[in-house]
Parts: structure tokens; sequence; C-alpha cells
């Protein structure tokens, strides 16, 4: 052995289920880079396939359950995980695919990211497969990362204040898991991310940022959750840095196309580019 093999610390592996998002900016693709932006490997398996680019989805086909389900055990058969992160699951077959390999390969600290519907207002899964994630996923998961939206339809409960969130974070975790009630829907300068865990309320505060190149945010903030757990991060910890780091990607966000340009998954080594690569 090396030297440097000696000293070269473990690698760490994640898995993302999720879609995938051809512009690059959500999904598979921005669970990977965020994956990668931490020193994780990332390992994937598609849910779906969207033809979509900063202005919106022009076609979505989800991937036969039993395809997921073959992607998964492919992975988990021979890379050991040390975390788990779902994203876009398109309807109750794959949900109930998904929730089958969590228990059958016991797949680690599950992170859901509950998509129901992409920036652009388009559905992104059917009312099945939202019933079966609140019946079956969520039970299974460490922690659920709902914004706005996504938590007044897991919980019913309308949210215009703290706390309504702090009664829809309640609801949901009586569900099974933490929760995160992400706070980038609600208005005002301050911007609130509520985490549920250990029954205590922990508010982690940023400054809005006002800005169109936000494309990808909710699936790097729960992938970004994923990673640090990943590496050893209890949940609290986890949910403060990727709020940091979501934050600064935002914060560097990229013009690319004419609508809502993505994050910067890569802003913390901009030293380590080339001039004039962005």
């Amino acid at each position: 052995m090396s030297t440097l093999d000696a000293v070269r610390a473990p690698v760490r592996a994640a898995l993302t289920i999720a879609g995938s998002d051809s512009g690059g900016g959500a999904g598979v693709q921005a669970d990977l880079k965020t994956f990668a932006a931490f020193g994780v490997y990332g390992t994937s398996a598609i849910t779906a396939i969207t033809a979509q680019n900063t202005l919106g989805v022009t076609a979505a086909m989800p991937l036969p359950a039993d395809l997921v389900t073959a992607q998964i055990e492919a992975v988990a058969s021979d890379i050991p995980l040390r975390a788990t992160k779902t994203g876009m699951l398109g309807n109750a077959a794959i949900v109930e695919a998904v929730v089958a390999a969590i228990d059958a390969l016991e797949l680690p600290l599950v992170v859901v990211d509950p998509v129901m519907v992409a920036k652009s207002g388009d559905r992104l899964v059917d009312e099945d497969g939202v019933r079966v994630i609140c019946s079956e996923l969520l039970p299974r998961a460490l922690v659920v990362t709902p914004n706005i939206p996504e938590a007044e339809a897991l919980s019913g409960v309308t949210i215009r204040t703290l706390d309504d969130a702090r009664e829809a974070a309640r609801r949901i975790h009586a569900m099974g898991p933490s929760v995160i009630v992400k706070g980038g829907h609600a208005v005002g300068d301050d911007l609130v991310d509520l985490l549920f865990h250990d029954g205590v309320f922990v508010p982690f505060h940023t400054p809005r940022i006002k800005t169109l190149n936000t494309h990808g945010t909710g699936c790097t903030f729960a992938s970004a959750v994923a990673a640090l757990m990943a590496l050893g991060h209890g949940l609290p910890e986890a949910t403060g840095r990727a709020q940091a780091y979501v934050a600064g990607a935002i914060q560097h966000g990229l013009t690319i196309g004419r609508g809502h340009g993505p994050v910067d998954h890569f802003w913390q080594s901009h030293h380590l580019r080339p001039a004039g690569l962005y």
C-alpha cells in the first residue's frame, strides 16, 4: 500500500433516487453535483426522464418501476452507501418500488425531498403517488424537506406564519420523519428553514437573496443534508450547513438560459476554476 493510500480518507457514497433534468439545474444532475461538492461519491437511480430547461418542463415520462428497482439493487449490492436521497418519484408504482427497496436493502439515512411541482408549475407526481409517499415512504424516512406548498399539501395546514409552519411540521412528523419546512416561498427579507427534530423546533435564518437563478434549490438542499449526514454530521448541524451552502450557491447563481437559472453547486471552489469558465 502506498503512503497516499494509507492516509487517504475512506470514500463516503450516497444514492439519489430522482428524475433527470435535461437542463442540468435540478433533479439527479443537481444531486450528483451537490454530492461532489461535499466530497461524497454520488450514485443514482433515475425514476423519470424530463425534457426541461430554465423556462420549464416540456415533456416527462416515468420509467418502469422494475427498472428503478434494478438500478437501486445494482448500486446497493456493490457500493456501501452512507445516505439516501429521494426526489421526483412520479407515480405510486415507483414510490412503492422505492419503499420496497428501502426495506429489502436497508438503505440508510433516507432524506425525502417530496417533489410535487416544478418551479415552472408543472406537476411531477400524481395524486396516488402523494398518498403513498405519506402512508409508506415518510414512515421510513429520517427527514423530509418540503417547501411551503409541499408542506401545505402534506399537512393540510395553510402556512402564512412561522406558527403555521410549526403546526404543519407537527402533523407531518406524526407520519414518521423529522421535518424541515423550507422558507423560500415565504415573504420577507429573513428566510427561515424550520427543523422539527426530537420534539424540538430549531429555526435556521439566512438573508433572502433576490435573484431569478434559483432553479434546483430544493434538490440541492436535500442532497446537501444527505451528503453531510453521509459524512457523519447530525441532522441539526447538517441542516445549518446545508442552508449556508445553498445560500452561497444562490448568491453565485449562474445566468444561463432565459428563465430561472441554476444555482452554482461549486461556488466554494471558484479559485480552482480556469478564468472565464462561466
